[in-house]
């Protein structure tokens, strides 16, 4: 496919996350705390199934990287008085849900793990922000934010592995990304509307 990485960007920019209104109120400090416990118990079940999507896509390595990562959420969920739980949301079930349909196929699951690595880094950055800004009350473990701030290398391997399978494959990891992508926002608007009463 003629630029590979145009194509996957333009997928991931109709989502792009840093415009969800949850992360943008996340970023100017009105974001209830409610809704934050919220985000660390629900989204927390996606993050737990990175290592899992890694290990599909190929990269032993990094999932076991991964798997401490996910202990690293956990402690942020705890320090904000919260812990990752089943998911009540039907939108992060259908999130987690597209994650296992795309296992069973090494070229979705290089794209949809692109529409989440890809955004990673600025949106980790984005958070840690507003967290060490807006809600120092929190004593929050950062470290989860602090470590993904700079992981551009993640989105670099995927597009690298993507270069090398067939075009047909190729157009299979774009569309996993804008539907992963799509799922990522579904669930922080999911999230977003929780607590309204």
């Amino acid at each position: 496919m003629h630029n590979l990485r145009q194509s996957l960007d333009v997928s991931i920019t109709c989502w792009n996350l840093l415009n969800h209104p949850f992360y943008r109120s996340w970023s100017d400090g009105t974001l209830p705390v409610e809704d934050l416990k919220c985000y660390a118990a629900e989204y927390g079940n996606y993050i737990a199934t990175i290592a899992n999507s890694w290990r599909a896509a190929g990269e032993a390595e990094i999932a076991t990287e991964e798997e401490t990562h996910f202990d690293m959420w956990n402690k942020f969920a705890k320090s904000i008085g919260t812990e990752v739980r089943r998911p009540l949301l039907r939108e992060t079930k259908t999130l987690i849900a597209l994650c296992s349909e795309c296992g069973s196929d090494r070229a979705r699951m290089l794209g949809s793990l692109y529409a989440f690595e890809a955004q990673q880094p600025h949106t980790a950055a984005s958070k840690q922000q507003g967290l060490e800004k807006f809600y120092p009350q929190l004593c929050a473990d950062d470290s989860y934010f602090r470590v993904h701030m700079n992981e551009h290398h993640e989105p670099e391997i995927l597009l690298r592995r993507m270069e090398t399978i067939s075009l047909a494959d190729q157009w299979k990891t774009v569309d996993a990304c804008e539907k992963t992508a799509r799922a990522l926002w579904d669930t922080l608007t999911a999230i977003d509307r929780a607590h309204e009463v």
